[in-house]
């Protein structure tokens, strides 16, 4: 037993930072050495409850910004997984998945539809939800590009032909022209 004590206490001594070996190199015992830093790294249980309590409140109000990525937003909801396990929380796939389907801005609702209706919620893992949500999101920013190219094309055409335009007579002839082109290209 004092083998085994001694062990502990040795591991302990070796395996905390200096300033929290300050706090324990006076114990002989493991576990007084072990109490004290289990209560300055969680605190006493009061304190534990009340840090869980914060930290659940906080979770249940993330919501994912319109102009953060899904990836971000994961990393986010991560950070709390981890904090939570730190206190001792586990929090299953199931929870994080509804909760992410939750939190995602009105862009998502379609795909999070299509996922409920689809899907069995109780039983997806969290890393499939985001690598489909991922797919989604590119798939919007890909659009939203080429929607963003087509009216730069479209505005530049139209700088074009306002600078065009400085020749009055000139331009609404050529502009008749090409208007008459056209329209025969319609009609064939």
């Amino acid at each position: 037993l004092a083998l085994g004590n001694s062990k502990a206490l040795n591991v302990m001594f070796n395996g905390v930072a200096k300033n929290m070996f300050r706090l324990i190199k006076k114990c002989i015992v493991a576990k007084e050495a072990w109490e004290i830093l289990k209560t300055t790294h969680e605190g006493t249980d009061k304190v534990k409850m009340s840090r869980l309590q914060l930290l659940t409140t906080k979770f249940e109000n993330l919501r994912m910004k319109k102009d953060e990525s899904i990836h971000d937003f994961h990393m986010n909801v991560l950070d709390f997984v981890n904090s939570f396990d730190s206190l001792g929380e586990k929090i299953s796939d199931e929870k994080l998945v509804r909760k992410i389907l939750r939190s995602l801005p009105k862009q998502f609702d379609m795909k999070v539809t299509a996922i409920e209706e689809a899907q069995d919620i109780s039983s997806m893992k969290l890393d499939e939800l985001v690598g489909s949500l991922q797919t989604f999101e590119f798939g919007i920013k890909n659009r939203e590009e080429k929607k963003r190219k087509s009216i730069a094309f479209v505005s530049n055409a139209g700088d074009e032909e306002t600078q065009g335009d400085a020749d009055t007579d000139e331009s609404i002839s050529d502009a008749i022209v090409l208007l008459g082109r056209q329209f025969n290209k319609v009609l064939r």
